[in-house]
This record gives structure tokens, C-alpha cells and sequence, in this order.
């Protein structure tokens, strides 16, 4: 294991702006062709390689068949596909061609998928012929034509015909230019569409994973929907190194999946990911593999133990599909539930309501500007109002409230929207749940804000472990000395599961949106009353 003691941030981030041969894919790949042909730059989960010459050949293949479907440089490719050869081919031949890579998340339905295809304003998609049937019966806005890759599906139109004759390649895409639209996650509302540059891309990859090395593997088992897949590809393609792309996270398979691909570093270990390793039973093979590196989120002493466990350094920080990991840790931080400091070329600044920066200590929402062009977002695709409202003032509005020590170290303590406010107080939900999760026989958690009578309290939605049957009443009387009167949960919702995002994150605002239902406890109609202490003469 390295010194913990290294100074903080990316020792090797270079925030000077990149060749346009490791920055523009299409220039990319190119050279790495004509420098490393023979080189692997793929490996799939069915065992398909390819290297950097059969990868080029493959990607100009798809492109012409992308062109004869009409594409041209600037317009979209929705690509709703799952982790494997066709959906990497799909964006690289996107983006050779000049056209923006608009990945949908292959969980849409209904609505959802609806809202994202409609605001893609796409004329064609490239879908998964067992996806295709979901489209039937929806508004889908400017989609003119849904063609299914490696093979047909009833109603899809003709399959890609991946033939490189024909193909016009005199696109020159530049590193300003567009060379996605992400969707957020929609953790808090409907997802809106990120406007991400070559030059963003290319710095979350080089911020988050520039600690590997030239020719270095890189397991990506995270949803290339998600900038974690996109910016973990993209450092394999930069460091003329390999990518293992699998279709998900697998406790199980992790580490035989990380010594086939011969992979130096992961996409990264979120939330429970690093948990689920460590639940293995000890072996003697545990420190059998290549893995020499890691990000994950969130740090703390089980990360020192998985680490020291298995052998391998690790880094943290913070980043969000708008940004290019702003904040970023040095190896092995010891700073428990830290996100590092602000990188090489950004600067960032905790603000309360009216943009004033709060006193050190003190939380508030992080707000970040780069000294380099086109690092981060371009904006929301198609809504100037939120792209305004976002970068107001000159700086990007995270909408993340932090708080920074005397060392410099953020740390997150809540989403603005997820915060709170009741009877002129701001409680942190993450505060709230991490009380809960005290309790015994609580699996899971979230609190959320509840609007009742123009007035907001907090709800507690609890997954009892399997076989508990959970008492509100018990939860609260629990809660009473460990949380401030007026932060203590009015309701108690008890729930079988609490949905997530593909990256495992917990969605809040379904429960938002419900409000108080049939089957939400209330503490004060059983009763319970909290009042705020009083001191000195007169207290009660």
C-alpha cells in the first residue's frame, strides 16, 4: 500500500488541454491504429477481442452503415442498447462520423422512456431488438426510424448492415464539440439531458482514472448510459490500454472477470459494491490479481480494510454527469467520508441561497467553475431556463450541500433538494437516515420531506430486514434522544423495497411525490408530541 501521507488531489492529473489524437475520438482511434494495431482495446463477456486495427475497421464499418441511414456530422444516435460489441460500436461510430451518442438507460418504460426519446429529438435509434416492443403505443416526438442491431426484430426495420464501403470520413470533430448527451440519473425529478464535450470526457476519465498507465486494462462494469462506463472506457482508448466490458457488477465474478481482462483498475466500487466483496470468505487467492487501483465512494475504514485486504491502493471524490470530478482525493485517504479537495484547474466555493460563501465549517452548496474551456456540461439539451438557472453568476450549481474542514477536505452532507425545511430549521436527510439505520431490523432507508398544509415534515421509509416486523411507534421513541426535536420523523412508511438507480443510488422522489398514503404512520395522530427544550427561567 502507498503512503497515506501523499498530498491531496490527482497527483497525475494534467489539467493543460490534451491533443486532439487523445482528446476527439475519431482522431483517437485512428492513431492508436496506426500506432498499436496489433494492441487489444477490447475484450467483451462472451470472449469476443478485438484490437486497435479490427476495432477501427469495425467502427468505420458501422459508420457507413450509420450514413446510409443518413447520419451526419451534429445530428443524434439514440443508442438504447445493453453493455456489449454493438453498443460500443454504435458510439464510436457516432462519434467518428461527427454525430453526438445519446445512450438511453435499457431500464426506461412508459413514461420515462417516452419523455428521454422525445427529448432527445433523435431522428433514428439503434435498439435491442427485445427492447423494441416497449416502444409501442408512445409519443416519440422526431424518432423517425428504429433499426436493431445483429439482427431484426417485427416492426424494427432492417438490421445494420455494417459495410464500410461508401463511407464519407471527412468529419474533423473537434474537442468543443458535442460528443454526448448523458441523461441524468433522476434522482430527484425528470432526467435532463447533459450536453458533454470530447474535452469533458476526456477529463473525468483522465481526473478519476489517470493513475493507469500506458497499455494498462480497465474493468468497466458500470452502465455506459452512465459516465462512470463512458469516462472508464475512455481512459483505456487515452492510456492506448484495453477495456473489459461486462453487463454489470457481479460479486460473484468480480475478481475472475478482473485477472481475464489482466485489468489495473475498475469503473468503481459505489455504495455497496465494495461491501459485497468484502463478504467473501477469506482465501489464499485474494491478492491472485492485477488490480492495482481503485476509486470508490464512500471512504471509510472498510474501504482501509478491503484494501489492505485484497492489496490495492484507492482513491475518492465527487463528481456528477455535468462535471469532470471537481474534487478528487490522493491515494489511501485516511479523511473518513471525504471527497478530497479541488483539483488541478478548478475552483470551487460553498454558498448559501444568494450565492455567499459560508464560513469554513459550515455547509452549503458546492458550486464549481474551471479555468480550462469546455471541462464541464454544455448546458441542459433543449432547456435554457434550467442551463441558466444552473450556471448562474458564472459558476455550476451542483445542488449538493458540503461542508469543508480546516485541512481544505470536502464532505458531503445532502442534496438541496433532499434537505429539509421544517418550522424554519434545515434538517440533512442523510443525518435523519443514519439514525435509523441504528435501529434494529432496519435493512434500509430514506427521509424525505413531505408537504402537508403548506408545511414540511419528515418521513421516514423504512425496508425491514426479512422477517421483522417493524414498529413506528418503537422506530421513534428510538430516535427521540438521538436527534434534535424537530428532526425526529412525523410519518413512518413501511415499504418492501425502496427503488434505485442503475448505479445503485436511492431514488427519493417517488416518495416525495406520493406524500402521505393508506398505509403512512403518523406519530401525532398516535399521540406523540415533540416540543423544542427550553432553558433558564420559564423552561416547561
Amino acid at each position: 500500500m502507498s503512503d497515506p501521507g501523499q498530498r491531496h488531489g490527482a497527483a497525475w492529473f494534467d489539467a493543460r488541454p490534451p491533443r486532439r489524437e487523445d482528446c476527439v475520438l475519431k482522431a483517437l482511434l485512428d492513431d492508436r491504429a496506426a500506432r498499436f494495431p496489433a494492441r487489444r482495446v477490447a475484450l467483451f463477456e462472451d470472449g469476443t477481442e478485438w484490437n486497435y486495427a479490427q476495432c477501427r475497421r469495425r467502427v468505420r464499418g458501422r459508420a457507413a452503415a450509420l450514413q446510409r441511414l443518413g447520419v451526419r456530422a451534429g445530428d443524434r444516435v439514440l443508442a438504447w442498447l445493453p453493455n456489449g460489441p454493438d453498443l460500443v460500436l454504435t458510439w464510436f461510430a457516432a462519434n467518428y462520423l461527427g454525430a453526438i451518442f445519446v445512450p438511453l438507460n435499457t431500464a426506461y418504460r412508459g413514461a420515462t422512456l417516452a419523455h428521454v426519446v422525445g427529448a432527445a429529438r433523435a431522428r433514428l435509434m439503434i435498439a435491442h431488438a427485445s427492447l423494441v416492443p416497449r416502444l409501442d403505443g408512445l409519443d416519440l416526438g422526431q424518432l423517425e426510424q428504429v433499426v436493431t442491431a445483429g439482427g431484426g426484430a417485427p416492426g424494427a426495420g432492417a438490421a445494420l448492415d455494417d459495410d464500410e464501403a461508401g463511407l464519407d470520413d471527412s468529419a474533423e470533430p473537434q474537442p468543443w464539440d458535442i460528443q454526448s448527451i448523458i441523461y441524468t440519473s433522476g434522482t430527484t425529478g425528470l432526467s435532463k439531458g447533459v450536453l458533454s464535450p470530447y474535452l469533458q470526457l476526456y477529463t473525468t476519465a483522465t481526473a478519476c482514472y489517470g493513475y493507469v498507465r500506458d497499455g494498462e486494462g480497465v474493468l468497466v462494469n458500470l452502465p455506459i448510459f452512465h459516465v462512470g462506463g463512458t469516462s472508464s472506457i475512455y481512459i483505456a482508448l487515452v492510456r492506448s490500454g484495453s477495456f473489459h466490458l461486462v453487463e454489470g457488477f457481479s460479486t460473484e465474478h468480480f475478481w475472475e472477470q478482473v485477472r481475464r481482462g489482466n485489468c489495473v483498475t475498475t469503473s468503481g466500487l459505489i455504495g455497496v459494491m465494495g461491501a459485497f466483496l468484502a463478504k467473501a470468505p477469506p482465501s489464499p487467492a485474494d491478492r491472485d490479481h492485477p488490480l492495482r487501483c481503485v476509486t470508490m465512494f464512500p471512504i471509510d475504514e472498510r474501504t482501509v480494510q478491503l484494501g489492505e485486504r485484497f492489496g490495492f491502493d484507492y482513491i475518492t471524490g465527487y463528481n456528477m454527469t455535468e462535471l469532470s470530478a471537481p474534487l478528487v482525493s490522493g491515494l489511501n485517504p485516511r479523511v473518513f467520508g471525504g471527497c478530497g479537495r479541488a483539483r488541478r484547474g478548478v475552483e470551487c466555493r460553498l454558498v448559501d441561497g444568494h450565492d455567499i460563501e459560508v464560513s469554513r465549517g459550515e455547509p452549503g452548496e458546492l458550486i464549481v467553475r474551471s479555468g480550462e474551456p469546455w471541462v464541464f456540461n454544455a448546458g441542459y439539451d433543449g432547456l435554457p431556463a434550467e442551463t441558466a438557472q444552473a450556471w448562474r453568476n458564472g459558476w455550476f450549481h451542483t445542488g449538493d450541500v458540503f461542508r469543508q474542514d480546516a485541512d481544505g477536505n470536502y464532505f458531503f452532507v445532502d442534496r438541496v433538494k433532499d434537505t429539509i425545511r421544517r418550522r424554519g430549521e434545515n434538517i440533512a436527510s442523510v443525518e435523519v437516515e443514519a439514525a435509523i439505520r441504528g435501529f434494529a431490523g432496519v435493512e434500509e432507508t430514506v427521509a424525505v420531506g413531505i408537504a402537508v398544509e403548506s408545511e414540511e415534515e419528515v418521513m421516514a421509509v423504512v425496508v425491514p430486514k426479512q422477517g421483522v416486523t417493524l414498529d413506528p411507534r418503537a422506530l421513534i421513541e428510538y430516535l427521540v434522544p438521538r436527534l434534535p426535536y424537530f428532526a425526529v420523523p412525523r410519518f413512518v412508511r413501511i415499504v418492501g423495497e425502496i427503488p434505485k438507480t442503475e448505479t445503485n443510488k436511492q431514488r427519493k422522489f417517488p416518495f416525495r411525490e406520493a406524500g402521505v398514503t393508506a398505509d403512512t404512520w403518523d406519530r401525532l395522530a398516535a399521540g406523540i408530541h415533540l416540543h423544542r427544550e427550553r432553558f433558564g427561567p420559564g423552561r416547561r
